[in-house]
């Protein structure tokens, strides 16, 4: 089985090269689930029924999020709607919401998606590590075949997740950051890891967002808000294949359709 996991989709830059690019690339490279992290895909900030409508009809099978989910107020009706929108497990339980979707793949497998969100220079939530573990210990499925989307900032806090679930889940990749990292790899016990899948969007920019914003922000300290870039457009995702039989990564590949 094979995953593509698509990188945080920043505003209506990356909705277009999303929907212009990502059939194809699910066609050439034999997908079996598309997996996207979309907290940042309306306007750059959060997300809106309209907007997570377009990015399942674009191919993408399951939405991940991140911190920035709850920006838009009309997402929180969104959840009750929209089983394929996860947020992170480890906000509290009145929120609305789920952090763990059971999906069955074009090929017939049976995968366990899991959203959580670390802490360091992030909110002040419940242990992520502590969160998984309930996660992994409610899975029925054997082998369970299980993806962990972990949405944080500090590298060391998703490198210590990554020991820590290794042989225990499938793959874990790292969003947030919106950089790729060149670290991918597989792990002792079979677990897929990569620091972070980079993002989805115009990369003239920072991170995703018009270089003069952010300019301005670092050279006077105060902030102004950020509008999304446009020049030079493309998709940074990660594919990874798994062992129907055994639940186990068996290759994880940078994929990035900027030159």
């Amino acid at each position: 089985m094979k995953v593509l996991f698509v990188g945080d989709i920043v505003g209506k830059s990356g909705r277009t090269v999303l929907k212009r690019q990502l059939g194809q690339i699910l066609q050439d490279c034999g997908i079996d689930l598309c997996i996207a992290n979309c907290e940042n895909a309306a306007g750059g900030f959060g997300l809106t029924p309209d907007v997570g409508q377009e990015i399942l009809a674009a191919g993408v099978d399951v939405m991940t999020s991140g911190n920035h989910i709850w920006d838009k107020k009309d997402v929180f009706d969104y959840f009750r709607e929209e089983p394929r929108l996860l947020r992170p497990a480890n906000y509290i339980d009145e929120l609305p919401g789920k952090g763990v979707f059971r999906v069955s793949t074009r090929c017939g497998v049976n995968v366990t998606i899991a959203n959580i969100s670390g802490r360091a220079f992030l909110d002040d939530i419940d242990c992520p590590f502590q969160t998984i573990d309930r996660i992994i210990g409610s899975l029925r499925e054997e082998p369970p075949i299980c993806i962990v989307d972990f949405h944080a900032e500090a590298t060391a806090e998703k490198l210590a997740m990554a020991w820590y679930l290794d042989g225990r889940v499938s793959a874990l990749v790292g969003t947030h950051t919106h950089v790729q990292t060149a670290d991918e790899r597989i792990l002792p016990k079979g677990t897929a890891y990569m620091t972070d899948v980079g993002m989805t969007g115009a990369f003239d920019g920072v991170i995703g967002f018009r270089s003069e914003d952010s300019i301005y922000r670092f050279k006077t300290g105060v902030s102004r808000p950020l509008q999304v870039a446009k020049q030079n457009k493309g998709i940074n995702a990660v594919i990874i294949a798994i062992d129907d039989e055994t639940g186990k990564a068996t290759s994880i590949e940078r994929y990035s359709t900027i030159k």
